[in-house]
Formats: structure tokens, sequence, C-alpha cells
């Protein structure tokens, strides 16, 4: 199963034409496109999946999804995504 996971852009900038995030997703970064979102800022939450974000979310919808994944047992802290 797959999960699409909030995270928070950091920095925006372009890669090979495409618009692009370093996204913060408590502690690790990764890359993301963002391409398909393209009212996104820095600071906002994104969903990523698959390395694209999907839809923009609330801080408190963010947090209170990654609350609810730890105490699933589908993200532990510190998990890669």
């Amino acid at each position: 199963m797959c999960l699409g996971v909030p995270g928070k852009i950091v920095t925006i900038y372009q890669q090979a034409g495409l618009r692009m995030a370093k996204v913060d997703f408590g502690g690790v970064y990764r890359e993301a496109c963002i391409e398909t979102l393209p009212d996104v800022k820095e600071g906002d939450y994104v969903i990523i999946h698959a390395g694209f974000a999907l839809n923009r979310l609330s801080e408190a919808e963010a947090l209170e999804t990654l609350q609810l994944l730890r105490e699933i047992g589908a993200l532990d802290e510190g998990d890669a995504v």
C-alpha cells in the first residue's frame, strides 16, 4: 500500500523546466515536483505521493494526519518518505 504523506515546503526552485520543492517531513527532507500545484508557496503543507504534490492542506490538517499515521504504525518518527 502507498500513502500520500504531508510535508512542509521549505524551498521552491526550477529544475529541468519543472517547478520543484524541498519538502520537510518532520526532519527528513525530500525533493518533490509541485508542478501540479502552481499556487503553493514556501511554508505551505502539501500531500506528497511518489515524489509529486497532490494537494495543499492546512498546518492543522497536516499535523493531525501525521499524528494519526504514527498512531496506526504507518509512520514512525524519522521514517524516510
